[in-house]
């Protein structure tokens, strides 16, 4: 019987280790992810607030300049002003969704399918009832669709994507799926963008599963609990 207890209570010590260490992993990756976040954001709006209002002063002041001068030279100015005005603000989003938190998660989504329309059909269903989430939880998700998006582009035949977004009354569903040629989860689990993913999913403590079918598609399903958003 004492043997028993004894063996008990190092099972119950060792589970209790390893919860800790699972908790205290999932804090490190919040941590993480938080701290990118934060410094993508002060870059991102850097280049948003500083560089793309700089450029389009100067823009405004090529439009104002004295018409007598050379029009070829001015129209090639004007252009890579534009260049630069588009590509400032690329890289803006790409860094940090800074208008995300205005704007919402919704909205942001569609202009991301319009900025893809030409290398990719994205159509996205939103449930009645969505309800905004914090900001923190939006924004990954956001990163999530963009990594999972690039994902489809580069390395599949994929044709379409749907996204799903749906609302219950304790949590979150949403559902990301192509009509590609999948992959294989065991070969490509390690990869950048497969870990990406699920690093964000793990930091909302939300759980997902993949339904992957080879030369058909590749989905992801993930379920984000209420209750348990981290705070930002």
């Amino acid at each position: 019987m004492a043997y028993k207890t004894f063996v008990d209570r190092i099972i119950k010590e060792k589970n209790a280790q390893h919860e800790a260490e699972v908790l205290h992993q999932k804090s490190l990756v919040l941590e993480n992810i938080k701290a990118q976040e934060e410094e993508r954001k002060r870059i991102a709006v850097m280049i948003h607030d500083d560089i793309g209002n700089r450029l389009n002063i100067l823009s405004l002041w090529l439009n104002n300049l004295d018409t007598k001068g050379d029009e070829l030279i001015k129209r090639n100015i004007h252009n890579q002003m534009s260049a630069l005005i588009d590509s400032a603000r690329t890289i803006s989003h790409s860094l940090y969704p800074v208008n995300l938190e205005s704007v919402g998660l919704v909205l942001y989504i569609e202009e991301l399918i319009v900025n893809l329309s030409h290398k990719i059909n994205i159509s996205l269903h939103v449930a009645p009832g969505y309800r905004k989430k914090s900001i923190f939880i939006e924004v990954q998700l956001y990163r999530i669709i963009q990594e999972f998006t690039t994902n489809v582009i580069k390395h599949s035949s994929a044709t379409e994507i749907w996204i799903y977004i749906k609302d219950y009354p304790d949590d979150m569903i949403v559902v990301i799926t192509d009509n590609g040629q999948g992959f294989d989860y065991e070969s490509v689990k390690k990869g950048m963008g497969i870990s990406n993913i699920e690093s964000r999913i793990k930091s909302m403590n939300a759980v997902h599963k993949w339904k992957n079918v080879l030369q058909k598609r590749s989905r992801l399903i993930i379920k984000i609990p209420y209750h348990n958003e981290p705070s930002n």
